[in-house]
């Protein structure tokens, strides 16, 4: 069945890139809602101000995922968030904010998740749907790649490779079911280079990073005071935007998702060039059997806080 969450969720905190301060709040929403972003600070109708989470609303950036409506309203940011909710098995929300980006908390999705576990999910009285992958499909960009194949649900295997040896050549091939992103993704950090702060603050971005809501490396050192969470957290956080940019579809994905080196941009492609063809997907009623292989059933704040 299709979920969303007991309570409104609050949060307030700083934008990664503007800087600026931002209040946002996840509500519970009826069934066949999906997600949907609404941009409070705007004088707009109501409408006009809303974005349904789709992957015709996708608008192209290397740094983070973007949406965007046919009235030039825009909202970024929201991989953390989507993986969150994709994660915790929320598929009707509406989130409201009150501004252009989504704020960055600790730089990663463990807030939102430690919220959502807090005031619980409800059940609504309609079915699921999901995306059943029936063939593999490859998007590149380069040397990186990007691919979706058929499995039974969800898993997530990515590979990354920098010449920083505080990061260096990393892989992880997780089934994402039963609580998995809660345990072993939720927690783990957005990170990036000394080297690349630099260059992007140039550019008037990254405004609000700080070792409070990013790793950065620089050569062999972890320049965090706390250092890393877990020896392999940046293919973890990978894994986990991975997560929320393939909730940009709209529905629970079964299949599995295979990055080589992969950001945003090319795992949006991938959604898009997936749903281009029907060949390559059916949409399927979860039922009781397939509903044990996706993210969000069966966790609870055990799984929480059996993370390391």
């Amino acid at each position: 069945m299709q979920t969303t969450i007991q309570t409104a969720v609050s949060f307030s905190g700083v934008a990664l890139h503007s800087g600026a301060s931002v209040t946002l709040c996840v509500r519970p929403a009826a069934a066949d809602t999906g997600i949907v972003f609404e941009r409070l600070d705007l004088a707009l109708p109501r409408t006009a101000r809303r974005i349904p989470v789709s992957t015709d609303a996708l608008i192209e950036t290397n740094l983070c995922t973007r949406l965007g409506n046919a009235h030039g309203v825009t909202v970024s940011t929201i991989e953390h968030l989507m993986a969150a909710l994709a994660g915790c098995g929320i598929h009707n929300a509406l989130v409201t904010l009150d501004g252009p980006e989504v704020p960055i908390l600790d730089g990663s999705a463990r807030p939102y998740v430690d919220a959502f576990m807090r005031v619980g999910i409800r059940q609504r009285a309609a079915p699921l749907v999901a995306i059943r992958v029936r063939r593999p499909v490859t998007v590149r960009a380069g040397e990186a790649w990007a691919r979706l194949e058929p499995a039974a649900g969800l898993a997530i295997a990515f590979e990354i490779d920098f010449p920083d040896r505080a990061i260096g050549r990393q892989r992880l091939d997780l089934d994402l079911r039963n609580g998995a992103f809660v345990r072993e993704l939720s927690d783990c950090r957005t990170f990036c280079r000394q080297a690349d702060v630099d260059a992007m603050r140039a550019e008037g971005l990254a405004l609000g990073g700080s070792y409070e809501n990013a790793v950065v490396v620089s050569g062999a050192r972890v320049l965090n005071p706390g250092g890393l969470r877990r020896r392999d957290e940046p293919v973890r956080h990978k894994m986990l935007d991975a997560m929320g940019d393939l909730a940009v579809a709209g529905a629970p994905i079964l299949g599995r998702y295979t990055g080589y080196r992969a950001g945003h941009t090319l795992t949006g492609r991938l959604l898009r060039a997936l749903l281009a063809d029907r060949a390559n997907f059916d949409r399927v009623e979860v039922d009781a059997e397939t509903a044990t292989n996706l993210p969000g059933v069966g966790i609870g704040y055990a799984d929480l806080h059996a993370a390391a």
